[in-house]
Parts: C-alpha cells; structure tokens; sequence
C-alpha cells in the first residue's frame, strides 16, 4: 500500500458520506411535500454506496511490485434512487392534493420520509465522516512523525 492510499480510501469515504448528507437532508426538507414538479407526492431518495476496488489508479514506476500490486478500495456512489415504500395516505378532503376520485377520494399522498429513520440515518451518515475525518487526521500525524525520525 502507497503512502497515501490510506488517505484516499479515507477521502472517498468523506465523499461518500457527504453525498448521504446532502440527500437525507433533502428528504428531510421534503417531508411534507404533496406535488412535485411531476405532480405526484415527494418520495425518499437513498444513496447506494459500493466498493471501488474496480478502477484504474496510476502506479509510479518508481514503486517497487510489491506496492504496485495492491487493490485501491475506498467507497464510490454509484447512484441515488427512490424508495418505492408506499407513500403515506392521510385523510384531508379539504386539501387542494386530496385525490379527488377513486378508492382513495380525501386521502392526501405523503411522501414515505419517516423522520426517525432519517435521523437514524443522519448519524450514522455523521459518525462515519467523523471516523474517516479522524483517520485522515492519524495518518498526517504518522506522516510528521516519520518525517522526524529522519533529523
């Protein structure tokens, strides 16, 4: 492993977690949003995070094999998608997004956010970019601390 590999898994992982933030923090600002530009109730959108052991890093050819050999992993975003939980009915004839017809006529749609949840989700989304803003922290303290020992 490079000497700053372990930074670069650490930084993919704060891109990953703030990615999470920010779309929690839209499906908290839309947690009573009955139309959208399409019409229909706001529905929870989620970030789909996975291992990006599979891409292509450029290796000095000053590096002995032994470092060159090694995987980069780290975690990338591969796409944001919409639950499709069912959306939350609630009973208000007099609200201009009643639905006007049908089995549902009076029910208003609600977005399927669950604040708990995502609250729930906005920590672990939290601790995670504390842990690698603290390994990012220990590694530039190891990388000064070999840079001593050579005075």
């Amino acid at each position: 492993m490079g000497i700053f590999s372990s930074m670069d898994i650490a930084s993919s992982g704060l891109s990953a977690q703030r990615v999470r933030m920010d779309v929690i923090s839209n499906n908290i600002a839309n947690a009573n949003t009955t139309r959208t530009p399409q019409g229909t109730a706001f529905r929870r959108s989620l970030a789909v995070l996975r291992p990006r052991n599979d891409e292509k890093v450029y290796r000095s050819p000053l590096l002995p094999d032994s470092l060159k050999a090694t995987d980069v992993s780290g975690v990338k975003v591969i796409e944001i998608k919409e639950d499709t939980a069912p959306l939350r009915l609630v009973y208000d004839p007099s609200h201009p997004d009643a639905v006007k017809s049908g089995p549902k006529k009076g029910y208003v749609e609600y977005p399927n956010v669950n604040m708990v949840t995502e609250m729930v989700d906005m920590i672990s989304a939290s601790k995670a970019y504390e842990a690698n803003i603290s390994a990012i922290q220990n590694e530039k303290t190891m990388f000064f601390k070999a840079l001593e020992i050579g005075k």
